[in-house]
Parts: structure tokens; sequence; C-alpha cells
């Protein structure tokens, strides 16, 4: 079995050292889906959603987290990020969001794309709750990986 790295040897939650890798420039992708009634997408589409633009504060919303992430995960880095691009669409079931995340450093940055894609959704949740209750946060997911000593992730399709 494979040794978790933020455990001690005598189990204890420990924030990894890093110290010792090498900085390269390092890449995380992922995606996530909120599922709403076709009314709450029409609303959200044609920016009809009493609280504002959903997209747009999603989309701050998205990056602000990216930035913070290491606040919220007990045992993430804090790192200068490079890049957070966050793309949201509707589509006839749901809202789409990805998150595209860099950092030139010696971790990866997996989790704050993570949290990007966690956040704008909950953002679009908040945002639409008074006209669909019953929406659904989906398929939060890493796509891809690049950088470091443990090379590339790419999720394969099923």
């Amino acid at each position: 079995m494979a040794k978790l790295s933020h455990f001690d040897d005598e189990g204890r939650a420990q924030m990894v050292d890093v110290s010792e890798k090498d900085e390269t420039l390092r890449e995380a992708i992922a995606s996530g889906c909120v599922y709403a009634k076709p009314e709450t997408l029409h609303l959200i589409t044609n920016r009809e959603i009493a609280k504002g633009d959903v997209l747009a504060v999603a989309r701050l919303a998205g990056i602000m987290a990216a930035k913070r992430t290491s606040e919220l995960i007990p045992l993430c880095h804090p790192l200068p990020l490079t890049s957070v691009e966050l793309d949201l669409r509707t589509e006839p079931e749901y809202v789409s969001i990805e998150a595209k995340v860099q950092t030139i450093g010696r971790t990866g940055v997996e989790m704050e794309a993570l949290t990007a894609v966690s956040v704008a959704a909950l953002t679009v949740y908040d945002m639409c709750k008074a006209v669909d209750r019953g929406m659904i946060i989906s398929d939060v997911q890493l796509l891809k990986k690049t950088g470091g000593k443990s090379g590339s992730y790419v999720r394969v399709k099923t």
C-alpha cells in the first residue's frame, strides 16, 4: 500500500515538506456542473436572476476561492498562482463549470482548481436558490494535471 504523504510515521497529520522539490510550471484543470430546472437555466442565461449576473459572480467567486484554498483546506500550501481561469456556460440541463489554474512552484494546483469549481457551483446555487432549491451540484472532478515529479494525469473518459 502506498504511503500517504500527509501523515507521519505515527499517523499524525502533517503538511508535506516540498522544500526539496524543483520549481516547475504546474497546471490543473477541474470541472463540475450544477443541474437546474430549464426555467432556472433560462433565467441565468438571460441574466434575469434578481441577485444579478449569475455566471459573472460565480466566475469571480471561483477565482477568489482558488487564491484562498490554503485557508480552507488544512494541509494545502499557500501558493502564488500565476493564472486562474473559469469558464461557465449554460447547457440544456445544467451550468457547466471548468477551472484552469497555474503556478510556478514546488507543489501542484489540483486543490485550487477543484476549490474554484466547487465555490463557483455553490455561488450558482446561492444566487438561484430562491427560484430552484432542487439544484444539484455534481461531477466535481480533476480533468488534467501537469508538472512536477509525479508527471501528468489526464482523466480517461468513460
